[in-house]
């Protein structure tokens, strides 16, 4: 997917800072960034600018009080790719890095805006935690989401020049070795998505949280919701031993719990292309749901905060 990022040039820095959180989107192909300083010198500004806007799947406003007074960024970037976005032909997503009017902008108070319920990263405690929450969310349009430009140019033209960004897959089989691997990496991304989840509710007024890191297979986080009656909610997350065999990742909704129970899990699964997650041994998993790691860790806290009276959009 090829991503248009519109911003002011007072926002380097952020831009920095978001180029630096998508690389791992960028090094598994998913993403390829274009920003003006992408223009070789000799080249034509405003006619590099205007292909761009035309050939991008996505685009990120980088969104300030710089970018709302830049006449450029608002009149004529942000301007054409709400008109690509009304007509279906690209996504646009404002990320909101300053605290700014933006909400008073019609056009982009109609959009959801990014990191969580469009607080500006420059509020958040932790910023990292901020471009987490954005890069997931770009995650989750890669992944889930196709765009109906895209696919249609395809059905239509099939005698058309590969796209830039086109990826090829292979058959292959999948041992247990692999299987090992994907299932520690994916509890990897299922602990470090709880840690920074917990560094964040921590800083929202009237929650707190708790993350304990037991062992290389065990994890464990409490959330107190103080507006809630029944506000306290625990899990306690493992990775699978030889011992049990109640999934390959599983947890339960008590503090400490054994390796010995469950109230859910998740198992790996594969087809010819790839590995992935299905979630098992609970009412709300549907056994045809295929889920990437971050995928499963954001379902997974949501249920888990939902214990608790919270919510996360």
């Amino acid at each position: 997917m090829r991503a248009f990022i519109s911003y002011s040039h007072n926002d380097k820095a952020a831009l920095d800072r978001l180029h630096v959180h998508l690389k791992n989107l960028t090094r598994e192909g998913r993403i390829e960034t274009w920003y003006d300083r992408n223009i070789l010198a000799g080249g034509e500004l405003d006619a590099e600018i205007e292909r761009e806007l035309e050939a991008s799947d996505l685009f990120l406003l980088l969104v300030s009080p710089d970018f709302i007074a830049s006449d450029y960024c608002v009149e004529r970037e942000m301007r054409r790719a709400l008109e690509r976005h009304a007509a279906g032909t690209a996504r646009v997503v404002p990320i909101i890095v300053e605290e700014c009017d933006w909400k008073a902008m019609r056009e982009l108070r109609q959009l959801k805006a990014v990191p969580t319920d469009g607080k500006a990263i420059s509020a958040w405690a932790n910023p990292n935690t901020a471009y987490l929450n954005v890069v997931q969310e770009l995650r989750r349009i890669i992944e889930d989401e196709a765009v109906p430009a895209a696919a249609a140019k395809v059905a239509d033209e099939p005698s058309a020049t590969r796209p830039s960004m086109a990826r090829y897959r292979a058959k292959r089989q999948f041992d247990q070795i692999d299987k090992g691997d994907f299932r520690d990496a994916a509890f990897a991304t299922f602990k470090d998505y709880f840690r920074r989840a917990i560094i964040e509710m921590d800083s929202i007024d009237g929650l707190r949280g708790r993350f304990v890191d037991r062992s290389a297979t065990s994890f464990g986080a409490t959330v107190v919701n103080s507006g809630h009656q029944n506000g306290t909610a625990h899990i306690s997350v493992h990775c699978r031993s030889s011992q049990v065999a109640l999934g390959d990742i599983y947890y339960s909704f008590s503090e400490n719990a054994g390796d010995n129970t469950a109230n859910g899990g998740f198992n790996i699964s594969a087809d010819d292309y790839e590995q992935f997650l299905i979630q098992t041994m609970n009412v709300f998993g549907r056994a045809d749901e295929r889920l990437t790691p971050e995928r499963a860790a954001e379902v997974l806290w949501n249920e888990f905060i939902g214990n608790a009276g919270i919510s996360y959009d």
